[in-house]
């Protein structure tokens, strides 16, 4: 056991860091999960994409080569927990006795992961006496089909997986002036939260419209990174 503590204090230089090292801590399976400066998030890119790669452009219906029509995003979303909510439809502008031949049908659609941070590697002393970094990456489309179409969520929670500890929610106004379609970046890092988390619970949502075709946005490479300082 003391030979795979002094790994793990080697390569995370933890004496340096003043991080908490008890023998008490199953240290060959730390150096194994290696918890630190890893995705803790499973198929981070489930739509196949990239930020780094503009993102490809919608087909239309009756385009050459485009599928049929569609209702839900595509992709493999193994790992995620996904739910649809499908808004009623907003008729607020539309003056009285006005003939409507067709409204937008909005919904959000929702991708929820779980994050147990002692099965990723990391030990009760670290989060709660050093308290390492916890950082959250996403990167979501400027779709341009609402002004609001993305919103995230992410906890820290107790033992028991339930209490919320500490949270940190954004949910960015667009602003429908700017012709483009890139990535947008998110980020926050969750720093001196106080001892008892031991998960995380990452959720974000993204706005679909479905008028004569189906319109998702898209995210991808979401990320929970645990990260020592220095």
């Amino acid at each position: 056991m003391s030979d795979w503590r002094g790994k793990c204090k080697s390569e995370w230089k933890l004496r340096e860091r003043k991080v908490p090292a008890p023998d008490t801590v199953d240290w060959k399976a730390v150096y194994e999960k290696k918890p630190f400066g890893r995705n803790l998030l499973k198929n981070p890119a489930p739509g196949g994409l990239s930020h780094t790669t503009p993102p490809p452009e919608h087909e239309l219906p009756g385009m050459f080569g485009a599928e049929p029509p569609r209702s839900a995003p595509e992709g493999d979303f193994t790992g995620w927990t996904t739910s649809t909510e499908v808004l009623p439809y907003d008729t607020s502008g539309i003056p009285e006795g006005a003939a409507v031949c067709a409204l937008p049908q909005y919904s959000w659609f929702s991708l929820e992961q779980h994050v147990d941070l002692k099965q990723e590697g990391l030990w009760d002393e670290v989060l709660d006496v050093y308290q390492p970094d916890i950082c959250i990456k996403d990167w979501y489309e400027e779709s341009r089909v609402h002004e609001f179409i993305y919103q995230l969520r992410v906890r820290l929670l107790g033992a028991d997986g339930r209490t919320v500890l500490q949270e940190h929610a954004f949910a960015p106004k667009e602003d429908m002036r700017r012709d483009s379609r890139d990535w947008k970046k998110v980020s926050h890092v969750f720093r001196s939260y106080g001892p008892g988390v031991r998960h995380v619970h990452f959720l974000h949502r993204l706005k679909n419209m479905n008028m004569v075709a189906f319109r998702a946005t898209r995210a991808t490479d979401s990320a929970v990174v645990v990260k020592l300082r220095g």
